[in-house]
């Protein structure tokens, strides 16, 4: 996705074949699935379902450009003993231009390899960047707790705390200091459940720079250095590029 697009903006001429753009977005969709790098693109192309226009188009074709020259591009699962859960989960502030809601995406990561990521308009509108990334906290939180009893379940047990990583430091101080609470009423559900897991040692949280945040893929069009460089930390590799 072209860095710093108004696709939500875009006032051209209505695309001539809606229907064609409803099944290339529909079939980017399911792709998504083992192609997280599309999720971004694939939420933003959706949101113009009912009346494409032909920038949209155009920012589809672009998206199909991209997957013609990474066709062996692949998540690579590790051979490790490592079995440890850790989640980077980030938000954008007030992203969409259409109702201000925030947008929340996370990465799960088993050793290191990524098996579980989400990207999520949140239901409603917040009022601070805190607040923000204390719900994306909250949203994957609860993932780590579910996966935790999956893995429980196939035998694959986990005593140490589940590492959260969050480049929010506001949010990590609410997080970790009760006395935040008072004033974060209006997202009380959240702290309390967010807190509740860090007393009762499920998981443990830490800051992490903004140049290394891997949620930043599924939460904003970024440039080509650093897409590619997040690509080389979530252990995408393209099987088919040359040694």
């Amino acid at each position: 996705m072209e860095q710093n697009h108004r696709l939500a903006h875009a006032s051209g001429e209505p695309f001539a074949h809606p229907d064609q753009y409803r099944r290339l977005v529909g079939r980017l969709v399911y792709l998504s699935a083992t192609r997280p790098e599309l999720s971004y693109s694939v939420h933003v192309l959706a949101q113009f379902l009912s009346v494409p226009q032909v920038s949209h188009w155009d920012a589809a074709i672009r998206v199909l450009r991209y997957l013609k020259g990474s066709l062996g591009q692949v998540i690579l699962l590790r051979p490790t003993t490592d079995l440890r859960l850790t989640a980077f989960c980030d938000s954008d502030w007030a992203a969409c231009p259409f109702n201000r809601r925030s947008l929340s995406g996370y990465f799960v990561f088993l050793g290191r390899s990524p098996v579980s990521w989400k990207i999520k308009k949140q239901p409603t509108v917040a009022t601070s960047s805190s607040e923000v990334e204390y719900r994306s906290m909250a949203l994957t939180s609860r993932d780590l707790k579910w996966l935790k009893m999956l893995l429980f379940v196939l035998g694959v047990k986990h005593s140490k705390p589940m590492q959260l990583f969050c480049d929010n430091q506001s949010a990590l101080h609410i997080a970790k200091n009760p006395v935040f609470h008072e004033r974060m009423k209006h997202i009380e559900v959240d702290c309390h459940f967010v807190r509740d897991e860090l007393v009762n040692g499920n998981i443990s949280t830490s800051y992490v720079l903004m140049g290394h945040q891997l949620a930043d893929i599924l939460t904003k069009a970024l440039g080509r250095q650093h897409f590619d460089f997040l690509l080389c930390k979530l252990g995408i590799r393209n099987l088919h590029a040359p040694t």
